[in-house]
């Protein structure tokens, strides 16, 4: 069998590419950095023009189509719309929309060609969540369950399955928190290891289920998180973001 994992240098992305092999998974790496000493790995900027076309020559110079396809690499920031650069806010959508939505139609055809495959995308449990301070990550994600849901149907007949992850807070440096803030964060619940999360989220994929919501707490807040008055997200953004 045979994975590949983008965004793959460090955190979740490291942990999917650590568990797979250790599952016996021959894994694929792409991230933008280089790996050292890696032989499976490809460095790639996936927000560049043709990242998609260099990335399939890259597997073909392999002979290989993996087995398991699993869209991790992303960004985020907590800032306002209106301090984020254009650069920036291009970045949010070449990356998470553009080159995901590519990647989906190049590799999921190809799949579907062979009668077999599983794609996993990274979404997050932010895509019920438009609260100020996150409004392209928040967007941006949301745009990857709505697709993955759907491209899911589309594919359902050819022997090829899609799941979206909606992971809510993991212990990484994603969201800049301090290591020992991170550890504090597990030891009481808010946070989960990425290491538990990698490990559910890879089960449910190979079980080929449609979608995956870490933990209960997060499965039942979507309901009261999509709930909030407006004047609850007002005070988040004068609380957090106008000091």
């Amino acid at each position: 069998m045979i994975a590949l994992v983008t965004g793959a240098a460090s955190g979740i992305g490291a942990e999917y590419a650590r568990q797979l092999a250790e599952r016996g998974f021959r894994v694929l790496k792409v991230d933008r950095t280089e790996l050292p000493g890696e032989s499976d790995a490809l460095a790639l900027d996936l927000t560049d023009a043709d990242s998609t076309e260099r990335l399939l020559a890259w597997i073909d110079s392999l002979g290989v189509l993996p087995d398991l396809w699993i869209n991790n690499a992303g960004i985020f920031d907590f800032k306002p719309v209106g301090e984020l650069t254009e650069g920036r806010i291009d970045l949010y959508v070449d990356l998470h929309v553009r080159s995901l939505t590519q990647i989906c139609r190049a590799i999921g055809r190809r799949m579907a060609e062979r009668g077999s495959g599983m794609i996993l995308n990274m979404s997050s449990m932010s895509c019920w969540m438009p609260m100020p301070g996150i409004a392209m990550y928040s967007a941006t994600k949301a745009y990857i369950r709505a697709f993955s849901r759907a491209l899911r149907l589309e594919l359902k007949d050819s022997g090829v399955s899609v799941t979206v992850a909606c992971p809510g807070g993991i212990a990484t440096d994603l969201f800049g928190l301090p290591k020992n803030l991170q550890r504090l964060a597990v030891r009481l619940g808010v946070l989960q290891t990425p290491q538990r999360f990698v490990r559910k989220a890879i089960n449910k994929t190979l079980k080929r289920r449609k979608q995956y919501i870490n933990g209960w707490l997060n499965r039942v807040s979507i309901v009261f998180v999509g709930a909030l008055p407006d004047w609850v997200r007002i005070q988040v953004k004068r609380r957090l973001l106008d000091r």
